[in-house]
This record gives structure tokens, sequence and C-alpha cells, in this order.
């Protein structure tokens, strides 16, 4: 019975019921901060799909299409790696911004955060602060509850559901979505998309909220890999607070025989994951500093000085000197400097023409009337430009090669992969090895900086 009683009890350890965090709303530079941020990056998704660049949406990923826009650019399939360096200078970017200050990305700008605080703002519009939520959550179900309750959710409902329009936005054209919308024609998967998009972003940021930092996203268990002591993270100033306890305004730690800490536990009330940071680092912190607002705020009114909960360094609290720029600091923002700057370098100077060459491997060579040896090739040219070109074909890297097409020059639409066949004939007499390495040239008759030049190899006798 002992040993039932005893795993009875480390289970319901084990599976504690989870428990609603009733935030409380904080004011100060972190808040504003974070405000901010939240404004910035919901008013960047919600509006880019509606900007136009040369009579097209500015930001559209039509993968129908296999076409990627952004502002004056178009990327394709081709342009992948593109999105492959993009990716590790994120990576790297984490990397930085996470030796130098902790969670910065977790506090202010990841979706999750994002969404969550403009969900908990509705919530406190409509329910009022955090006594007024717990009061109105322990209350028995009454109209009053119902109509609270149900007008908190369809506002959030609302909101997600135009998240996910936005989100469909982006891969079909917002302009031609809105239309299909109001004419009830929307596609089975842009109507899947939508309530998807919408129901996820109503669970997370309204339901789930911390449990998806806590449990889900995986940078809140390998974070700790990548801080050392010098990472500014927010902390609590054990020596200066405790002993902790309540005492009355003005009256100086000293005369108390406490620490700075009054034992108020704001800190508890304000946090979004319902830690308590004088507990010291604890891998559910997302880095969002209210604590840091609201104990200065605490302080403030105590005549105390500010800084018992701040950003600083784990030196910095043992009296140690704290190295700001440091190796993998250098190392990590040369990265991000070299990266980017290969990115930039190779979207300025990119050409927006493709020359894909496939050989005939049915044959690999004939004698054609002439007695000459001839290869046949497919080309496939991809122009990727927004207009129509001209192009003239060539070929050279054997002494009398020739090119014979139906088709040269070789007119392409805007935006389209035109396939070609060629033959490549050569004396055989000039051949010095079975397999010899040729070049196709494309160039734009209109325009001679559209050019690209793409080796091949020909396959002959040797004689």
């Amino acid at each position: 019975m002992a040993s039932s009683a005893g795993t009875e009890s480390n289970n319901d350890e084990v599976y504690a019921k989870h428990r609603k965090i009733y935030a409380r709303e904080v004011t100060g530079v972190f808040a504003r901060l974070r405000m901010v941020a939240m404004l910035a990056l919901l008013g960047f998704y919600y509006l880019a799909p509606w900007l136009q660049w040369d009579n097209r949406q500015a930001l559209l990923f039509d993968l129908p299409a296999r076409k990627f826009y952004i502002l004056g650019w178009v990327f394709w399939p081709q342009d992948f790696f593109y999105l492959a360096l993009l990716l590790m200078i994120a990576a790297f970017a984490l990397f930085f911004f996470t030796t130098l200050a902790g969670r910065l990305w977790c506090g202010y700008a990841c979706p999750q955060t994002v969404w969550t605080e403009i969900f908990m703002w509705i919530e406190h519009k409509i329910e009022g602060d955090r006594p007024k939520q717990m009061k109105l959550d322990a209350a028995p179900m009454s109209a009053r509850k119902l109509r609270i309750k149900v007008t908190k959710h369809l506002v959030w409902a609302i909101l997600g559901l135009w998240t996910g329009f936005t989100f469909v936005g982006y891969f079909t054209p917002i302009h031609e979505l809105w239309q299909s919308t109001l004419n009830f024609s929307l596609s089975g998967w842009e109507t899947f998309w939508i309530l998807f998009y919408g129901f996820a972003t109503w669970g997370n940021a309204g339901w789930m909220r911390e449990q998806v930092c806590i449990y889900m996203c995986p940078y809140a268990r390998f974070q700790s890999a990548m801080f050392d002591h010098d990472t500014l993270i927010v902390s609590y100033d054990e020596k200066r607070g405790e002993p902790r306890g309540s005492r009355k305004r003005n009256v100086s730690p000293e005369e108390a025989g406490l620490g700075s800490c009054v034992d108020c536990t704001l800190c508890v009330q304000v946090c979004p994951v319902g830690i308590d940071i004088r507990d010291g680092l604890q891998y559910q912190c997302i880095g969002c500093a209210a604590c840091v607002d609201v104990c200065d705020q605490v302080m403030d009114k105590m005549g105390y000085p500010r800084g018992l909960v701040r950003y600083t360094t784990d030196n910095a609290l043992t009296g140690k000197k704290t190295h700001l720029l440091r190796p993998r600091i250098v190392i990590y923002a040369l990265l991000l400097v070299i990266l980017s700057s290969a990115v930039l370098y190779g979207i300025a100077t990119r050409t927006p023409l493709e020359l894909d060459i496939i050989r005939d491997r049915n044959t690999l060579y004939r004698e054609n009337d002439q007695g000459l040896t001839e290869n046949v090739y497919t080309l496939k040219v991809v122009n990727m430009d927004e207009a129509p070109h001209e192009y003239k074909l060539g070929v050279y890297g054997l002494e009398g090669l020739t090119l014979d097409s139906d088709e040269n020059p070789i007119q392409v639409g805007p935006g389209t992969v035109h396939t070609v066949t060629v033959r490549v004939n050569v004396d055989p007499v000039v051949l010095k090895k079975a397999s010899s390495e040729i070049f196709f040239t494309l160039e734009a008759l209109d325009d001679p900086e559209l050019k690209v030049v793409d080796k091949a190899r020909f396959m002959g006798p040797v004689l």
C-alpha cells in the first residue's frame, strides 16, 4: 500500500493539472519596447500582402507558378540556395543575440509571444485586469459571464481567421482571395489553410500560451548551450534582495534588517509563463523583462535604487568583470556579415536567365550525312525576367564546332521556360578523347548584359 501511495503521489506531481496564468498588466521601458515590436511585426504581417509593386503584389509566394515575388525581384526554384543562405543567417543571428543578451527573440519577436500579447490585450479589455479575470473565472456560470466569454472568444476567432486569411494571402494574390471570399468561391485548399491557421492562432495564443514555450518549443531546451557567464539575462540580485520581507514604505533595508526585496510577488504576477525570477535562471523564462519593469516601480515607491531585477550577467552578479566583446560574439558577427554580404551581392549581380542542358543519352553520338560527329542536346531556357527576350545561342570549345537548331534566335516570354533541341557537329579528326568539354552561350539580343555560359560534354570516337 505504501508503494502504491508513493506511486500515486509521484504521478500527481508529474501530471499536475495545468493552472491558468493570470498575468498582471505592467508598464515601463521594456513593456513599451514589446508594444513597439508587436505593432511593427503585426503591422508588417497584416499589411505586407496588400502592398503593390509594378501592378502586382509586392510580396507573393506563387507556388503553382514556382515564382517568389519580393518587391522588384522574382525568385525561381533555381534560386533556392538563397533561401539556404537566409536560413543560415537567421540561425547565426539567433546564436548571436542569444549569446549576447539571452532570449531576445522569445521575449520580443517570436510569433507565439507577439500573438499571445495581442490576445492577452484583448482579454484585458473585455474581462478586465488580473483580479477581475480571476473573480470572473471563479464565479458560477451566469448570463453576464457567458456574454463576456462569448464576446472574448468571438473577437479572438475573428482575429484568428483574419490571421489565417492573411497567411493564405501570401500564397494567393490577396485581392483575388478577398473577392473569392466575398463570392464564397474559395478553393478547398484555401478554405482549409484559412481555417487551420486561424484555429492554430486561436489555440496557441488564446489557450496554450506559455505551454507552447515551455513544452513544445525546442529552443527553450537548448538555449542554455549558448549562454555563458557574460550573457546578459534577466536576473534577480540575490545578495541585495535577501533576506526578503515586507516593511513600511521608505524604511531602509538596513533598519529593517532585510534585503531590498519586499516580497510583494508582483514579479511573479506579471510573468507570462508564471515563474518566480527570484528562484534563479530557469529555462521557462522568455526574457520579456516584465519583472524588471514592475520591480523598478516597486523600488521607486519604496525609495530604493532600481535594478534589484535587471538585465545583467552572472559575472556582474558575482563581482567579476563582464566581457561583452568575446570570441564567440566576434565569430558570430563575422559570419553574419559574410553571409549577409554574400546574399546581397548574389542578389544584386544575379542574372535573370538560366540555361539547363540535357544531352541525349539514348545515342552517345552519331555520324551525320556530311561525315561529322553529332551530339543532340535538349536545352531549357528559363527567362526569369518580367519582360520577353530574344536570345542568340552559340557554342564553342572545339575547333570547327557548329550548332544546328530550328530556333536561333530563341523567343522566350516573360517568366517562362522554353525548350529547344539542338545538334552540335564537329569533324571527328579534332577529337582527342572520347569525352570533351564544350560551352553553350546564351545572350539576349536586346540586352548584352543578359548572358549566361554553361558547359556540357561532347561524346565521340577517338581516331
